[in-house]
C-alpha cells in the first residue's frame, strides 16, 4: 500500500468513530479495543451485564460498514450444524437425478455476532472456534472458505451462570482481546435515557466497506514494532508462566500462564492502536494500554488468587510493575 493510499484511509477510522457514536453513548474505550481488534484482523470476546449495549454496538458496528452481518442467539438445544450450515438432498425433476447441496449456515458472513457464547454446549462452541481459527469450514470432504474479511464478536454475561457452558482455556486462546462492559457514567446514563426514549433514533451511516477494510488490516501488518517494544512483550509473556523467575505475585496468584499466541496478538493488537491514532510506530504505552485485554482470558488464576479476591487484570498490573520497559 502506498502512502497516499493510507492517508485516504486513515479519516475514515475517525468518520467510523463518529458514525458509531450516534448509536452508542459512551463506551469510548471499548469501541476502540473492537476497532482494534477489526484492524488486528482478530476476534473480540465481549462480557459485560445485561442492558449495557453489547449487542447494540455491535449491530451499530456492523451497519457503519458495507459488511455482510449476521447474528446468531446461542442456545443449549443449539447444534453445530445451525451455525456451520447443513447438506440438502435435492432432486432434479426433469432428470430424476438426486444430489446433495451444501446449504451455507450463518458463519458465512463478514461479520458474525454470537449472543451469549456460553450458553451453547461444547460441541456447538468448537465449532464456532475452529472455523474462527482456519477461516474455513470443512463438511463431507469439502473445505469452503469463509468470506474475507471474517470478524467474530462474541458477548457473554458475567452473572446468571447458571445452566452455561464456560469456554475452556484453549478456546479463550482463540480471542484476540477479552473486552469487558462496564455501566456508563452518571451523565452517559441520562444521555443513554434521552436518546432511547425520545421519537427519534440515532442512525448508523456506512462509511467503509470490505476493500477498505482489508486494506487497514494490511497496514496493521506494516506498522514498526521496535526491538525493545518486541522484547519487552516477550518478557511480560513469559513473566505470567509460574516459575522461578517469575515475580512472586506470578507465582502466587497465577496456576498457569499465556502461551505465545499472546504474545502474537498483543504486537498485533499494539500495531492497530497505533494506526487507529494515526501512528505508524507502536510504543509501549500501546502495550500497557492493551496488556490487560489481550491477557486477561489467558491467566488461569489459582485458588489464592481467589481466596484473595484477585483477578486477571490486578495480576496484569503487577506484571507492567515487575517487568519495566527496557531503559
Amino acid at each position: 500500500m502506498t502512502a497516499p493510499d493510507l492517508d485516504s484511509l486513515l479519516p475514515r477510522l475517525q468518520q467510523l468513530r463518529d458514525a458509531l457514536a450516534q448509536a452508542v453513548v459512551g463506551q469510548h474505550e471499548v469501541v476502540e479495543q473492537l476497532l482494534i481488534g477489526l484492524l488486528a484482523g482478530g476476534h473480540c470476546l465481549l462480557e459485560g451485564a445485561p442492558g449495557l449495549g453489547k449487542t447494540l454496538l455491535v449491530r451499530s458496528l456492523g451497519q457503519a460498514l458495507e459488511l455482510q452481518f449476521r447474528r446468531v442467539q446461542f442456545t443449549p438445544d443449539l447444534m453445530p450444524s445451525d451455525i456451520l450450515g447443513t447438506e440438502l438432498l435435492e432432486e432434479d425433476h426433469g432428470t430424476g437425478h438426486r444430489h446433495f447441496r451444501f446449504q451455507k449456515g450463518p458463519i458465512f458472513t463478514n461479520l458474525l455476532l454470537a449472543d451469549e457464547l456460553n450458553r451453547t454446549p461444547p460441541k456447538t462452541q468448537a465449532a464456532l472456534l475452529e472455523a474462527m481459527q482456519e477461516r474455513t469450514v470443512s463438511y463431507a470432504g469439502t473445505t469452503y472458505t469463509l468470506p474475507q474479511p471474517f470478524f467474530v464478536l462474541a458477548t457473554q454475561n458475567p452473572i446468571e451462570q447458571a445452566g452455561t457452558y464456560p469456554l475452556p482455556e484453549a478456546q479463550l486462546d482463540r480471542f484476540l482481546l477479552h473486552v469487558r462492559v462496564d455501566y456508563p457514567s452518571e451523565q452517559e446514563e441520562q444521555d443513554i435515557l434521552r436518546q432511547t426514549t425520545g421519537s427519534t433514533s440515532g442512525s448508523v451511516p456506512k462509511v467503509m466497506d470490505a476493500e477498505a477494510v482489508i486494506a487497514l488490516q494490511d497496514a496493521v501488518r506494516q506498522v514498526h514494532v521496535s526491538d525493545d517494544v518486541l522484547a519487552w512483550i516477550t518478557r511480560l509473556v513469559r513473566a505470567s508462566r509460574p516459575g522461578m523467575a517469575a515475580p512472586a505475585a506470578v507465582n502466587q496468584w497465577i496456576k498457569w500462564g499465556a502461551g505465545p499466541r499472546a504474545g502474537q496478538s498483543l504486537v498485533l493488537a499494539a500495531k492497530a492502536r497505533a494506526l487507529l491514532q494515526g501512528r505508524f510506530a507502536a510504543t509501549r504505552d500501546d502495550v500497557q494500554a492493551l496488556a490487560a485485554p489481550v491477557m486477561r482470558h489467558r491467566l488461569l488464576l489459582s485458588f489464592a488468587a481467589e481466596a484473595e479476591g484477585k483477578g486477571a487484570d490486578d495480576v496484569v498490573a503487577a506484571l507492567l510493575q515487575a517487568v519495566p520497559f527496557p531503559g
